[in-house]
């Protein structure tokens, strides 16, 4: 499956209304970033010095079977979070530097908007 490529052509949320596709593909993103694990392993390897983790290393990081983070790999590529390398026996997992910068400017709030925007949606998620 191609890596999810939607968010490209997706403008901050605070400047205009995403359409229905976007809208579904930024959740798709979102919807993989909301399972714990997933979130835990992407952390793993954007925090690793050289910006790439072997497989054994996120599997140790872990008391789940190998096949259940193969899963949620799979689901980190498949959104186009992380991309993979095999080398020899081990596979090798890098951020997509992209999809983040996408994702992060799509959130970003203008430096020019109402004063309490921010305060605002923090305290909303922390009520929550």
């Amino acid at each position: 499956m191609e890596p999810l490529r939607i968010l490209e052509c997706s403008p901050p949320l605070t400047r205009e209304p995403l359409d229905v596709k976007q809208a579904a593909g930024v959740a798709r993103v979102f919807k993989a970033l909301g399972d714990p694990v997933r979130l835990r392993i992407l952390s793993i390897v954007a925090s690793r010095a050289g910006g790439e983790v072997c497989v054994c290393n996120i599997t140790g990081a872990f008391e789940l079977s190998q096949p259940t983070i193969s899963h949620h790999l799979k689901v980190l590529k498949e959104v186009g979070l992380l991309t993979s390398e095999r080398r020899a026996s081990w596979v090798y997992y890098r951020l997509v530097p992209e999809t983040l910068g996408e994702l992060s400017a799509l959130l970003t709030l203008p430096t020019s908007g109402p004063a309490d925007g921010p305060a605002r949606v923090t305290a909303a998620a922390a009520a929550q």
